[in-house]
């Protein structure tokens, strides 16, 4: 446990085998079995969650039922509700495993703990805070003004990994369309190749 979360951690801030043990020591892991939440909507989300293993969406249910799925992690990826991580107020997001999952998780308490006695770990947090808003920013820029086949084209470009594990009805949710919508485009798509 620990390997994929330190080798990503080191690719964005180099740590020493002393500060990879300081870490250590305020990291649980926590495994998943399939369709098994993490976090469920009304709860305080209390972890930041790191992917080691499996696959997880994040997902918010409308009145009528429809989830609409906001964020996918997979090996290497960080998932949370981070407004109620950090805010302490009731999750809008539910959170739960696609496959059987290992997660490590980052507690409150921990985190608040590593950003006082390590900088490298709020250098780590910082990047992985402007990464989050970088792509969020260019998510729904794409939304607004790209149409559906080129968002489409986009998505598989960037998460080739997402479009082979997901089923393509979670994917239309993600994007934001129905499913007969988003068979239709890839029908478009199909038939000009």
């Amino acid at each position: 446990m620990y390997e994929l979360f330190f080798q990503k951690f080191n690719e964005k801030v180099g740590l020493s085998k002393e500060e990879e043990a300081l870490i250590k020591q305020h990291l649980t892991p926590k495994k998943l079995r399939k369709k098994q939440y993490l976090l469920q909507e009304g709860d305080v989300c209390k972890y930041v969650a790191f992917v080691e293993k499996g696959a997880l969406k994040a997902y918010v249910v409308a009145e009528a039922g429809t989830e609409s799925i906001v964020q996918f992690a997979l090996e290497g990826w960080i998932i949370s509700d981070l407004y109620s991580f950090l805010t302490g107020e009731p999750a809008t997001y539910n959170i739960d495993a696609l496959e059987d999952t290992e997660l490590v998780l980052i507690s409150k308490a921990a985190h608040e703990k590593l950003l006082q006695i390590l900088p490298k770990y709020e250098t780590y947090i910082r990047i992985q805070i402007t990464g989050a808003y970088i792509a969020l920013q260019k998510r729904l820029t794409s939304i607004i003004s790209l149409p559906l086949e080129e968002r489409y084209r986009n998505f598989l470009a960037l998460y080739p990994d997402i479009a082979q594990r997901v089923p393509q009805h979670m994917i239309a949710s993600y994007m934001g369309l129905t499913p007969e919508t988003l068979s239709r485009v890839r029908s478009r798509m199909s038939s000009r190749k």
